[in-house]
């Protein structure tokens, strides 16, 4: 490299110097999504990319101490720092391990089988708290005395090696000692890992004290939100609390007196928040760290960085073929269209290319749905930072059309007018929309209380949305929309609980599942019951010159004509009806509730009820579980409306889709 330089070394020496120092070192930035904190003088640690790291506590460069493709979580320093225990997912399940602050070989506290792996919902096992203030024990909390997930209990392990002991609360989630020893705070509920905001029910966590010596319990905190993450430090407790609708930090005395709020964020919770011997407090916010001093109330974020090569950000080819979460079929069924990490995919019947139609690898593209006329293909994208409908060519060429504007929620998968007008679509308020494709005008046509609305169905004239929605005494009914008019109707009694209207390929019938079947289960274990196969599937005769689907039945002796000599009878049953093509589809709606009829299959826990010609598809599936996954999948059934016969088409399917032309 060749420069001027002054005689003096002036400024473009030093101008040149500069700029090779600015190309030379590379740019470090904070990272994010550093989890589950814990400090200790002059270092912390913490859980990143599930295993544990330390830092400076002013913040800097992270190392790495452990590398295990399990996680690692929740370390917290032994009070004179020189060990670090946590909650390490090694040899299949989740035990307590203590391993050198310095890094080293993880050693085994506890050895009781574990709970798991667990619901994202309900945490994890063997979930580390912290230390005694000897630095003998290890604080955890545990599922092993409990037969619900709820019931935690608190126990200490020896470092060295030792039975865990309970301590005497009989249940309880999040805990701390009190500097002493003496004393525990804790919450007698855990739910920390609940996705539920500013919760004000059963389960909203309050704070107590128990006194080891006395077993005295004292309730110091009652607010009907949330109180958790307890921290015993000096003469006072910290706990977060979501009272004014963000997790934030508040103190008070152990007796529950003068309460004071410490931190004061708006926008993101204080996550995770733990103390040290000192004074300090580290917490997360927005992913990343902050040390909070209790004596000076000074609040600092730490610039960390965590090295890495970077290979998970890498671009690579992958196969989704193990992920995928939605399914369609074209209109002719030559086709499949597939949802699958956050892209919309066609794939061939039989030849051809699989065609990726998004390749939006910063969104997460989902519900995708085949126009009638197999042209376009509808799906929800939050490309635009909010879930909007769009419209792409089937065949993935050109830019996808954005249909809405005023996304401000999670929406699920649309549904075609069979016209290929119009789109309905639900949202997470329970909320269904009517959208018009060619103006881009959108109708608001119901809302549901519970926020649930996912089996509204089109009439094959394409003038009628039918769907059901809950009462206040949680059943469901029917109800249909008239396109034209904008009139909403019920068409069931709130009596018994109703869903999954479909209309009749002909348009004389409504098709739908109720719960009015009620046998009683004995239960082998205890004298209960329980009910279960509540559900059948029942028909609507839409209009009254409309004959009833399923007419008496009777088998007749077959007159002979020639020895009787009289005119030709034959008894049998009545003809079926002559299918023609569709026209409008119109409804009686007075007394339209009262022209129900049975389809004749016994009750059963029915789902997924779709109507082609001649014929009903729906999964039988087995009775709820709770805890597990049931014991085996859905079975796939086709009902034969002219023969009246049920059989399976499928055994152990997980779901179905059907072509436009139901073949």
């Amino acid at each position: 490299m060749r420069c001027s330089i002054d005689r003096d070394g002036g400024p473009a020496l030093r101008l040149a110097f500069l700029l090779v120092l600015a190309h030379a070192v590379p740019t470090s930035a904070q990272t994010k999504l550093l989890r589950f904190p814990d400090i200790h003088r002059d270092g912390v640690v913490f859980t990143y990319a599930g295993d544990l790291w330390t830092a400076p506590a002013a913040g800097g460069d992270a190392v790495r101490l452990t590398a295990h493709p399990g996680l690692e979580l929740f370390a917290k320093y032994s009070p004179d720092g020189r060990w670090i225990a946590f909650t390490g997912q090694y040899d299949g399940d989740e035990q307590v391990y203590v391993i050198p602050s310095s890094g080293g070989v993880p050693k085994q506290l506890t050895f009781f089988p574990a709970q798991g792996p667990l619901p994202p919902r309900w945490g994890y096992d063997n979930q580390v708290y912290g230390w005694t203030p000897d630095g003998q024990s290890v604080v955890f909390r545990s599922l092993r005395d409990g037969w619900t997930l709820g019931a935690n209990r608190l126990y200490h392990v020896p470092a060295e090696g030792g039975l865990p002991v309970p301590y005497p609360m009989p249940q309880s989630g999040a805990g701390d000692l009190s500097p002493d020893g003496r004393q525990v705070v804790y919450s007698p509920l855990f739910r920390d890992f609940r996705a539920w905001k500013r919760y004000e029910g059963g389960w909203a966590e309050d704070l107590w004290t128990f006194d080891l010596t006395s077993h005295a319990a004292t309730n110091i905190t009652r607010n009907v939100r949330t109180d958790r993450d307890p921290m015993w430090v000096g003469d006072r407790i910290y706990f977060a609390s979501d009272r004014d609708d963000k997790l934030n930090l508040y103190s008070v005395r152990p007796d529950g007196s003068d309460l004071v709020q410490v931190t004061h964020e708006t926008t993101w919770d204080v996550r995770w928040p733990s103390a040290d011997g000192d004074g300090r407090i580290v917490y997360e916010l927005a992913g990343e760290l902050h040390v909070l001093d209790t004596r000076t109330n000074e609040d600092r974020k730490l610039d960390i960085t965590v090295p890495g090569d970077g290979l998970a950000a890498r671009p690579v080819h992958k196969s989704v073929a193990g992920d995928i979460e939605d399914a369609a079929l074209s209109p002719d069924g030559r086709r499949a269209l597939f949802t699958a990490r956050g892209d919309i995919f066609t794939v061939p019947a039989e030849h051809g290319p699989t065609r990726n139609l998004t390749h939006s690898s910063t969104a997460h593209d989902k519900g995708a749905r085949w126009s009638p006329d197999g042209r376009k293909i509808a799906f929800i994208s939050d490309m635009s930072g909010e879930e909007e409908l769009y419209l792409v060519d089937q065949d993935g060429r050109g830019t996808p059309e954005r249909l809405t504007t005023n996304g401000d929620q999670m929406r699920y998968p649309p549904s075609w007018s069979p016209n290929g007008e119009r789109l309905a679509f639900s949202d997470k308020s329970g909320q269904l929309w009517m959208l018009e494709v060619a103006s881009k005008r959108v109708t608001r046509v119901a809302r549901d209380s519970t926020g649930n609305l996912f089996d509204h169905t089109w009439s094959p004239d394409s003038r009628w949305l039918t769907f059901s929605l809950s009462h206040a005494s949680g059943y469901r009914s029917i109800y249909i929309y008239g396109v034209d008019d904008g009139a909403l109707h019920a068409v069931t009694s709130d009596l018994f609980n109703a869903t999954e209207p479909v209309f009749d390929p002909a348009g004389d019938y409504l098709f739908f599942l109720s719960d009015r079947e009620y046998a009683p289960q004995v239960s082998s274990v205890e004298w209960d019951y329980a009910t279960d196969r509540t559900t059948g599937i029942f028909a609507l005769a839409l209009r009254r010159d409309v004959a009833a689907p399923f007419p008496p039945r009777s088998d007749e002796a077959k007159i002979d004509t020639a020895a009787a000599g009289g005119a030709t009878t034959e008894g049998g049953e009545s003809a079926a009806r002559v299918e023609s093509a569709v026209g409008d589809v119109a409804i009686d709606f007075d007394g339209l509730a009262q022209r129900v009829a049975r389809v004749p299959v016994p009750a059963d826990n029915y789902g997924g009820l779709t109507a082609i010609s001649g014929n009903l598809v729906y999964t039988r599936g087995t009775p709820f579980v709770y805890g597990r996954a049931p014991g085996s999948r859905p079975d796939l059934m086709i009902f034969n409306l002219a023969e009246r016969e049920a059989s399976t088409l499928v055994e152990g399917a997980a779901g179905y889709t059907l072509s436009n032309d139901g073949s």
